[in-house]
């Protein structure tokens, strides 16, 4: 039968008065009365059943037991206070949980991370994905969504005003180039997400290319894997605006045809309607809707013709 572990409190003035070889100064470091750690000193020395110090006149000596138990100690004092330190640390700041869609994160706001960072330098954030979204939890502080902005028991504002357009690699990955004109796409492949009301039946149906086949071709269940799919040439696939324009302007995608059809569904910040909103959440908040007026307000996208 395993012994009963004794209680962290005793463990720590054991420890802290094995560095010291004083009872004092351990005491002065816990913050406790010299008493209390030779009390309790005494007790992990009584439930274990043996010394772990030999009092000397001046000062403290560990015995043989004591010193083969120290090392073991420390180590799990030491990694207990680092990992309470790492999860709870810095005067132990709450952090800002936001759960993101994905695809957003990567494109849009990751690369504008920075200037939250250096204006709310106290801030401190925890990112999860929302790529398989459970409704009923409820462990992130606000929300990146996709749709169109209004779900029951949730405020939110509009992060995105998107147009829609094919996007596909400079050269595919059969050595061909993009095709010259939407009446062509029948021969190319269309890359497909799931969840998305506004895919490409929507797009040709808008655009007027009623006789190419909408449902030809692969389908993925995040966009971020489409557009990389894209990259690399397997296909075409509906960009949106202000997830492909980094891409556009590194050359990793182009934009081969005109025809562009405004959004409806949008990325939305949102949270529950009636929960109070920390110091740390309304800064995100207000920092996030700003730059996605900036956005809003910023010189449209190019097209970046195929070579």
């Amino acid at each position: 039968m395993k012994k009963r572990l004794p209680p962290l409190n005793w463990l720590r003035s054991f420890e802290a008065s094995a560095r010291h070889l004083n009872f004092t100064q351990a005491a002065t470091e816990l913050n406790l009365t010299q008493a209390a750690i030779s009390q309790q000193v005494k007790g992990l020395e009584s439930q274990l059943g043996v010394g772990l110090f030999k009092r000397l006149p001046r000062g403290l000596e560990l015995t043989e037991a004591g010193q083969a138990y120290m090392p073991v100690v420390h180590e799990a004092v030491e990694r207990l206070a680092a990992a309470t330190d790492e999860l709870f640390g810095q005067g132990r700041k709450r952090l800002l949980t936001v759960r993101v869609n994905l695809v957003f994160f990567t494109t849009w706001l990751a690369p504008r991370l920075a200037r939250f960072r250096a204006r709310y330098p106290e801030v401190g954030l925890r990112f999860t994905s929302n790529i398989w979204r459970d409704e009923r939890s409820k462990d992130a502080d606000l929300e990146i969504r996709y749709g169109q902005g209004v779900w029951p028991g949730l405020k939110s504002s509009r992060l995105t005003w998107d147009e829609l357009f094919p996007v596909c690699s400079p050269r595919l990955s059969n050595g061909e180039k993009p095709p010259e004109s939407p009446e062509a796409l029948e021969a190319y492949t269309l890359l497909h997400v799931i969840g998305y009301e506004e895919g490409w039946g929507y797009w040709l149906n808008q655009t007027g290319f009623h006789h190419v086949d909408p449902s030809q071709g692969m389908q993925f269940d995040t966009l971020i894997t489409a557009l990389e799919m894209a990259t690399l040439g397997h296909g075409l696939a509906l960009g949106r605006t202000s997830l492909v324009a980094g891409m556009i302007a590194s050359g990793h995608l182009v934009a081969p045809f005109a025809q562009r059809v405004p959004t409806s569904e949008a990325f939305y910040l949102a949270r529950p309607a009636h929960q109070y909103m920390s110091a740390h959440a309304e800064a995100f908040w207000s920092w996030l809707v700003e730059q996605a007026e900036l956005e809003r307000d910023a010189p449209g996208l190019d097209f970046v013709s195929p070579p």
